[in-house]
């Protein structure tokens, strides 16, 4: 990026001088760009004076795009706002320093040059509308010293350096977090390496549910219990705890981290829609695992439109009889209740007719995954994310009781799953931040191991800086999605962050674990290697909790309003 027909210098060492200055006079005029974004976009997408869903659909790439920009100038004030209160804390070292610089360099460099949103669409600032002109912003003087001078080979080089020097602490960079916060993260990396991380290739090998051994240790360590109110049964933390907990132990293997998001999810519907009575039978048993949970939302026809769900249950006496199929349902063979959204009123083909049911079910075994009667189901096989199985189910006048409606009121279910979106995204979020640790974790320990050409690998400067990149975005990803989980915390509505949490975190899951296969080679692509289970399980972020491009449109949308 040139100024004036003259190139920026080169910094004379890795570390820019006087950086926090440089990183904060560089934010102003990113949101100027993404400011002129939106207005181009609205001008683009607005019929009769209101947006318009039509026209957001048929400019679905400007769209997307926007919703892209607009994760990346958040990040970078969210990494911006970590640095300032590492720096007054006296915690701003140079491994914080290093990524915060690379951060800065990388990112802008893409909002100028192209975004990925991935891997075949990169977006440009003008397929959003933007001309040069409206460009010019990004001329700042802050921004190009950093776009030239923040991500180098000798600032990626020396990262990795700290890193290997450093190896023994539990995060890349200091995360910010508080003291309690940072205990209860040691605690659980703890159980994950001695109890998860040893197994957890052999479970996805055989393609073994998670032992109910582990389980019930999660249960004594209170993590299904963990943001549940106290009077309920539960701890009654912060969502941020919630995060540590599921990145720690998604790092150790995905499943085991998404054991708590079935708690979650149900307690989440429960607290916010359920009757006094219902919380006051429910949520204790989520909290102490004696009642484990699944989400039975989607079909097989409608994915992610669940205003058009078919299944429907029909009023049968005071009770419920449900009929229906349902599809990509996860740990549905081991637990005691369902949520279960289906369509009690049967005029309706969109979100008004929908409820949520607590369905009550018997736990199944391997010679028999489901005795209730009036419900069958069959397993999806899979790449990854296997350690609780995927299965599909079919209703056949299935037995809910009038008393487990969700709420005691129907056509609420949409409305209260929404309710829960903005936690379970938080948490996929922070379940990505701990995937692509893993694949960090893993490329890493085999750049040191492996030797070629008479070096190790990580003395190359490509495999050093996709290690030095990989850490850095995921600093990124996790400051995203501490932030989101704070706004949570403090009762703000935040489903455009959290959105962006995870949104950004699938992503950076994905290119960690493609990287860290990458840094393999051919032993990557081996089964025996522990990178192969990585790739797999890291894809799915990309889809569940809306997929990436439903994610995209729900940002922008958001942004428009």
């Amino acid at each position: 990026m040139a100024h004036d027909g003259q190139d920026m210098p080169l910094a004379p060492t890795a570390l820019l001088p006087d950086l926090l200055s440089l990183t904060g006079a560089a934010i102003a005029p990113v949101e100027e760009v993404l400011n002129k974004a939106k207005e181009a976009l609205r001008a683009l997408v607005t019929k009769d004076g209101r947006v318009s869903g039509g026209l957001i659909e048929a400019n679905q790439t400007a769209a997307h795009g926007l919703a892209w920009l607009a994760t990346y100038v958040e990040s970078l004030r969210q990494m911006q706002a970590w640095a300032d209160k590492l720096q007054a804390e006296g915690k701003f070292g140079e491994t914080e320093q290093l990524i915060h610089q690379i951060a800065f360099g990388e990112y802008l460099w893409q909002i100028y040059g192209g975004i990925p949103m991935n891997q075949g669409e990169i977006l440009r600032l003008q397929d959003i509308g933007l001309t040069q002109d409206d460009m010019r912003a990004l001329m700042d003087p802050a921004v190009m010293t950093l776009t030239q001078s923040g991500n180098t080979q000798a600032a990626r080089t020396r990262l990795v350096e700290l890193m290997q020097e450093h190896s023994a602490n539990i995060t890349v960079g200091t995360s910010g977090l508080d003291d309690e916060l940072e205990m209860i993260r040691e605690q659980f990396r703890r159980f994950a390496v001695e109890k998860v991380e040893p197994h957890a290739h052999d479970w996805h090998l055989k393609d073994e549910l998670i032992p109910m051994e582990i389980i019930e240790e999660l249960a004594e360590m209170g993590v299904f219990g963990l943001t549940i109110p106290e009077e309920y049964g539960g701890f009654g933390l912060s969502k941020a705890s919630m995060c540590v907990v599921s990145e720690e132990l998604s790092r150790g293997y995905i499943g085991v981290g998404s054991l708590g998001t079935r708690s979650e999810i149900a307690a989440e519907l429960i607290i916010c829609g359920g009757t006094e009575e219902q919380k006051q039978k429910w949520l204790p048993q989520l909290a102490s695992a004696e009642t484990l949970p699944t989400a039975v939302f989607t079909e097989p026809n409608t994915g992610s439109d669940l205003g058009s769900l078919r299944t429907r249950a029909v009023k049968d006496g005071d009770d419920y009889r449900v009929t229906g199929n349902k599809t990509w349902i996860t740990h549905a063979t081991r637990t005691q209740i369902m949520t279960l959204l289906a369509r009690t009123d049967p005029e309706t083909t969109n979100y008004s007719g929908l409820s949520m049911f607590i369905a009550e079910k018997t736990p199944g075994t391997d010679e028999n995954p489901f005795p209730t009667e009036g419900m069958t189901g069959g397993e999806i096989e899979v790449l990854g994310y296997r350690g609780m199985k995927e299965y599909e189910l079919a209703f056949d006048n299935f037995h809910v009781k009038g008393e487990n409606l969700l709420g005691g009121e129907e056509g609420k279910g949409f409305k209260q799953l929404m309710e829960t979106f903005e936690s379970a995204r938080i948490q996929t979020a922070a379940r990505a931040v701990g995937v692509a640790q893993s694949a960090l974790d893993i490329g890493m320990q085999y750049a040191l191991e492996r030797k070629q050409f008479g070096k190790a690998l990580i003395e190359f400067p490509r495999v050093s800086g996709k290690l030095a990149m990989m850490a850095v975005e995921i600093m990124i990803a996790r400051q995203l999605t501490y932030f989101s989980a704070t706004e949570k915390d403090e009762g703000r509505r935040c489903d455009l962050e959290a959105g962006m949490a995870k949104l950004l975190g699938a992503r950076v899951a994905w290119a960690a674990a493609d990287n860290g296969l990458q840094i393999h080679g051919g032993n990557g692509f081996a089964l025996e290697y522990k990178i192969s289970r990585v790739l797999c399980d890291a894809r799915i972020l990309n889809i569940f909790e809306g997929a990436a491009e439903i994610q995209a449109q729900v940002i922008a949308r958001r942004l428009l309003d």
